[in-house]
C-alpha cells in the first residue's frame, strides 16, 4: 500500500465521487480538489492508474443508480422494446425511456471524439472555481422556473435540449447532475422528475464510460502491483455514499429547493479562488 494509492484516500475518494456525481455539486471537480487541497499526488503521478481508479469509482455510482431504480430501469426496459416492436411512442415510460435515449447521444458522441481535448485543457482548480460559481447561479435560476411538468410530459425535441446541456458536464466542475437538473427546470419539470431524470441519464452515460475507458484501462493496459484493494474499497464506498446521496436528495427536494447546493457551489468556489490568491495552493493541480 506504501507504494500505491493508500486504501484511507481510495476510501475518501469513493465516498466523495458517490455523493458529488449524484448531487448538483460536480464529482469530477471533487475528485480533483479533494487530492489537490490535501496534497495527496499518488494519481496525479500515475496517470494510467488515476484513469482506471476513476472508472472504478464510477462503476459503483453506477451500481447505487441501478439498484435504486431497478424496478422502474426493468420497465422502461420494457416500454422501449414495445414501442420498438410498435414503431410507435404511445406510453409514458415509452416517452421516458425515449427522451433518455435521444438526450444521451450528444455527450457520449462528444465526450468520445474530444476525451484527449478534455484532459489536457481542462480540470485546472481555477477552472472548476469559475464553473461551480457560474453553473451554481444557472440553477439558482432555473430553479425559480414555475413547476408544471413530469417526466411523461417532456417531448425528444427538449431531450435534444437536455443532450446538448449534458455535454457541457464534460468540463469539471460544471456537475452532471447539476446541468441536466438546470435544463429540467428551465423546462418546467417539478424538482423530485428533474432530479430522478438525472439518475436515470447518468446509467446509459456513465455505462458507456465504465465499458469504453474499463476495457482500454484494465483489460488492455497494465496496473501497478496491488491495486486490487484500492479499487473494492473505493468502489464500495460509492456505492454506498451513492445510495444514501440518491435517497437523501429525493426525499429534499419534495419539500425544498435546490439553494442549498447553489449556496455550497458558491463558497467552496471562493475558497478555492481565495487559496489560489494567498498562494496557500497553487491554480494548478
Amino acid at each position: 500500500e506504501a507504494d500505491g494509492l493508500p486504501n484511507r484516500q481510495a476510501l475518501v475518494l469513493g465516498v466523495v465521487q458517490g455523493a458529488t456525481e449524484l448531487l448538483p455539486i460536480s464529482s469530477s471537480g471533487h475528485l480533483i480538489l479533494v487530492p489537490w487541497l490535501a496534497d495527496w499526488t499518488y494519481l496525479e503521478q500515475n496517470d494510467s492508474f488515476n484513469k482506471t481508479f476513476d472508472v472504478a469509482l464510477h462503476l459503483g455510482t453506477l451500481v447505487a443508480v441501478v439498484g435504486y431504480f431497478w424496478h422502474e430501469i426493468v420497465d422502461l426496459l420494457r416500454a422501449l422494446g414495445h414501442s420498438i416492436a410498435r414503431r410507435r411512442i404511445e406510453t409514458r415510460d415509452e416517452r421516458v425511456v425515449w427522451f433518455v435515449v435521444v438526450a444521451t447521444i450528444p455527450a457520449v458522441a462528444v465526450g468520445a471524439a474530444a476525451a484527449d481535448l478534455i484532459d489536457e485543457h481542462l480540470g485546472e482548480p481555477w477552472q472548476i472555481a469559475i464553473f461551480l460559481a457560474a453553473f451554481g447561479v444557472l440553477l439558482y435560476v432555473a430553479d425559480r422556473t414555475p413547476q408544471h411538468r413530469s417526466m411523461g410530459d417532456l417531448n425528444l425535441r427538449q431531450a435534444i435540449v437536455m443532450g446538448v446541456a449534458q455535454v457541457l458536464a464534460l468540463m469539471p466542475g460544471v456537475s452532471r447532475s447539476g446541468i441536466t437538473i438546470t435544463a429540467g427546470r428551465f423546462m418546467g419539470l417539478d424538482r423530485d422528475s428533474a432530479a430522478r431524470f438525472s439518475f436515470l441519464l447518468l446509467i446509459p452515460t456513465v455505462l458507456g464510460a465504465v465499458i469504453y475507458e474499463g476495457v482500454g484501462n484494465l483489460l488492455l493496459g497494465d496496473l501497478p502491483p496491488g491495486w486490487e484493494g484500492p479499487f473494492v474499497v473505493g468502489t464500495l464506498a460509492a456505492v454506498g455514499s451513492g445510495l444514501l446521496a440518491i435517497s437523501g436528495l429525493l426525499g429534499y427536494v419534495r419539500r425544498h429547493d435546490y439553494t442549498p447546493f447553489v449556496i455550497y457551489r458558491l463558497i467552496l468556489a471562493l475558497i478555492i479562488l481565495l487559496l489560489i490568491a494567498t498562494g496557500v495552493r497553487s491554480a494548478t493541480f
